[in-house]
């Protein structure tokens, strides 16, 4: 069976710090062809479409604080042209550089990954290169003015094909659907969607160009091959071979390990008879560390309690020079005058003042007596009782005193006791050792030559996953190329087929407009009549375009014209990505999405009609092809198409997308 081309989206999964989110949108290992995303309000369901989007290349990605809290980087398991993917983008502050590598999200990665730029889309080494380039659009370049030949051009990027490939809540119904209010938008988008049907103008000078970028593209991507094949051959020929090497390298490790883990299962076996003497042993141990540890306790008491009784023999020390200061320098016992050293005659009170200092004195019997004032003297401070701080000290020096010499008596003691325990550890091992070796010996040659294999399966198996990890970057370089020359030959025999743009416009333009039609009234929209999408892509019905028509009406409208283009693609072998992503289809249907209720068009119109078509499609001209919807309440006949349901209730997991958080704060749909 030939492998889709474009662009399949397998599974999204959000890592965090010690756990992940996963959407898989697949069955069994193939990707299903309708997947829904369905749940209340504010749940996550639009952040799924919006992360992955921003895992193929979008500048931003949802911003919601439990987001930010929660998930440090978005892993995106694509299909590319059938081979599955793996693109992965930090979280945070949106990143300039994507990493991708082949495999899938289950799978280890066996090379490291590839580093793609996102900026500028047309550089060879970006992220919007490699998805194009499974799109057959590689080197796609757009004139600003396409009246103007000497135009300058600027290259398609893949943000520019996911307009038809990603309907936003936003665009739904919205009068501005194909950027109306942005004339240079609306010319690209009109140029994308030639570009996808190969019916834009300058064709063959475009496909010359294409083929003339490819052409160097290919030059040097197949001397890049050829330097990877004489650096491998050189450095290890093996790795230019098929032989399965790692799978026999881990077969024979696993092998050996059982065969040591048996080997040892024996040597216990064998050796059960000496249970009483490793009971023993491990007793002796125990009491040898026991003794040694309070050896060590006691010892580091001593080590600490020593500086301490010397620093009480200095404050005693200090105490008693304080108390003989006090009896010897009392400043308050002055009987001689300090000027002339003679006897100071008594004082007496004048006037209520003191005769030798004239201070006012307070009231008094009207005498005073040299150093009597020292017996009645208390500073402000209080007084220190240094009798009683001596005595205090003294205690606890002879305390201290006393424990250490106790504890300095005891180290002989706790030493001999140790000593012996240690020698009751020597002797219970050497008599274990006495009893089993005889009997573990003979496993001890076998056990030498297991882990002598083990070392050297451990190195083959080294060398082999590094030999699978140049295999791999061969294989991808090798890959490149093939897709690089089925690209040009596509390319060349387009160029040779090609006949008048304008006839070939017309008719791709003619076939969109008739499955705008034929959708309508497959939907029951009320009154229809003249639907038709005109040459500059606007979608008319009644003869009116669709800005003129009600909420609810739009948003069929919107809808229409999105699967008309997506579905046309597909059935042609368009360049479109063949990938499709919907967000609130029900929106003003009264069934969620936003937008107003449109009463008289959600009175016509059936949410199952819709999904009825989808189904009916899929399974028919749309085989191969992939749609994901985001819907809060699909109805029951697209219940087995539900790959997810988000409920915003505690009692019914899961929450939402980041499923552990369920505060008032929440990812919004």
């Amino acid at each position: 069976m030939q492998p889709p081309q474009g662009i399949r989206v397998r599974r999204l999964r959000l890592a965090g710090i010690d756990r992940t989110y996963d959407v898989d949108f697949t069955a069994g290992h193939q990707v299903r062809n309708l997947s829904v995303v369905a749940g209340a309000f504010s749940s996550g369901k639009t952040a799924v479409l919006e992360f992955i989007a921003y895992g193929l290349g979008a500048r931003k990605h949802p911003r919601h604080q439990e987001v930010l809290r929660k998930v440090r980087s978005c892993l995106l398991e694509v299909e590319l042209s059938g081979e599955p993917h793996v693109i992965e983008r930090s979280v945070g502050e949106p990143s300039k550089i994507a990493y991708v590598r082949r495999g899938t999200l289950a799978e280890p990665a066996l090379a490291p990954p590839e580093s793609r730029t996102l900026e500028p889309a047309g550089a060879p080494g970006s992220l919007s290169t490699l998805l194009l380039s499974h799109c057959k659009l590689e080197g796609v370049q757009l004139r600003e003015a396409p009246t103007r030949r000497e135009s300058r051009t600027d290259p398609l990027s893949f943000r520019d094909l996911m307009w038809l490939t990603f309907l936003p809540n936003e665009r739904v119904a919205d009068k501005n659907f194909l950027f109306e209010n942005d004339r240079a938008r609306k010319h690209k988008l009109r140029q994308v969607v030639d570009v996808v049907f190969g019916v834009h103008d300058d064709r063959a000078g475009e496909l010359g160009n294409r083929i003339q970028e490819l052409d160097s593209r290919l030059t040097r991507a197949k001397n890049e091959l050829a330097a990877a094949r004489a650096f491998i051959e050189e450095q290890d020929p093996s790795a230019l071979s098929d032989t399965p090497e790692q799978r026999a390298a881990e077969e024979e490790l696993s092998a050996i390990t059982a065969e040591l883990t048996t080997l040892d299962q024996r040597a216990q076996a064998a050796t059960d008879f000496a249970g009483r003497l490793r009971r023993e042993h491990q007793r002796a141990a125990q009491a040898a560390r026991r003794c040694a540890a309070v050896l060590r306790d006691r010892e580091t008491q001593l080590a600490r309690l020593l500086p301490l009784r010397a620093q009480y023999a200095d404050d005693l020390l200090k105490l008693g020079m304080l108390a003989q200061a006090k009896q010897l320098f009392d400043p308050l016992r002055v009987t001689a005058c300090p000027a002339c050293l003679n006897q100071l005659a008594e004082p007496t009170v004048t006037g209520g003042r003191c005769s030798l200092c004239r201070h006012e004195l307070p009231v008094s019997d009207g005498t005073l007596t040299l150093g009597a004032a020292a017996a009645h003297h208390t500073p402000e401070d209080s007084q220190l009782d240094v009798a009683a701080e001596i005595r205090a000290t003294k205690a606890r020096l002879k305390e201290i005193t006393t424990y250490i010499k106790d504890l300095d008596g005891s180290l002989a003691a706790l030493k001999l006791q140790a000593e012996d325990a240690s020698l009751d550890e020597e002797r219970a091992a050497v008599a274990l050792d006495q009893a089993t070796s005889p009997t573990v010996s003979t496993f001890l040659a076998a056990r030498d030559d297991l882990h002598r294999r083990r070392e050297q399966a451990l190195r083959s198996l080294e060398q082999a996953q590094n030999t699978a990890k140049l295999r791999e970057g061969l294989a991808k370089r090798a890959a490149a190329v093939d897709r690089q020359e089925g690209q040009i030959g596509r390319l060349r025999e387009e160029l040779a087929g090609l006949g008048d743009a304008t006839r070939d416009r017309d008719a791709v333009i003619d076939k969109i407009s008739t499955r705008y039609a034929e959708l309508l009234r497959a939907w029951r929209y009320p009154k229809v009549s003249n639907p038709l999408i005109n040459s500059a892509l606007t979608p008319y019905v009644r003869g009116e375009p669709y800005q003129e028509a009600s909420s609810g009406a739009r948003t069929l409208l919107s809808l229409a014209w999105q699967l008309a283009v997506f579905e046309v693609a597909t059935e042609t072998g368009a360049a479109h990505p063949g990938f499709l992503m919907i967000d609130s289809p029900q929106k003003n249907l009264g069934h969620g999405g936003g937008g107003t209720l449109d009463a008289v068009i959600a009175d016509a119109v059936t949410i199952d009609d819709f999904y009825h078509h989808l189904s009916t499609w899929l399974a028919d001209r749309g085989t191969g092809a992939q749609l994901i919807i985001a819907d809060n309440s699909p109805p029951l006949l697209a219940e087995g198409y539900v790959v997810v349901r988000y409920s915003r209730s505690e009692d019914r997991p899961p929450y939402g997308l980041i499923e552990d958080e369920t505060s008032a704060i929440e990812v919004r749909r």
